[in-house]
């Protein structure tokens, strides 16, 4: 019979399995990441402000869609999930983000069908996202028309 490990032993092989990270290489990847995606959306912008004559308001508009599809996209082949894995917070937290964690319940959940596989599975990650933050504009509305009401200014 094998010997259970004492606490020492335990907790030397714990710290030789447990993988090491650079805080600041990861914060770096995640800003170069992130930024990518910013400089890809002021260039979209700018394209479409100078070359198809859109006002600042929808130009913006129709980045947000734009980025929305590229990350679908990447998500389809397979790529948004190696450039998470390389750039952390940096792919994950702009809608690019949010439009991959949807896309990939999808993805992952189509052979289950229509109904039971995407249709069910498709808002496992965003749908807590897109309550929460429905519910907060609505709370935060409802104080902006209380305040505005009352004569009281923001």
């Amino acid at each position: 019979m094998k010997k259970e490990p004492d606490k020492q032993e335990y907790q030397q092989i714990v710290k030789n399995l447990t993988p090491k990270h650079n805080s600041l290489l990861n914060c770096a990847k995640a800003f170069v990441v992130g930024g990518v995606f910013c400089v890809l959306g002021e260039m979209m912008k700018q394209t479409m402000i100078t070359y198809f004559g859109l006002s600042k308001k929808d130009s913006l508009l129709y980045v947000t869609i734009e980025l929305v599809l590229l990350s679908v996209i990447l998500t389809g082949f397979n790529l948004y999930g190696k450039i998470t894995k390389f750039g952390g917070a940096g792919g994950l937290v702009p809608i690019t983000g949010f439009a991959n964690s949807v896309a990939s319940a999808a993805i992952e959940y189509q052979k289950e069908g229509q109904v039971f596989g995407i249709g069910v599975k498709i808002f496992t990650i965003a749908g807590p996202v897109i309550l929460y933050g429905i519910f907060s504009s609505f709370l935060a509305g409802l104080i902006y028309l209380f305040i505005k009401q009352w004569g009281w200014f923001l």
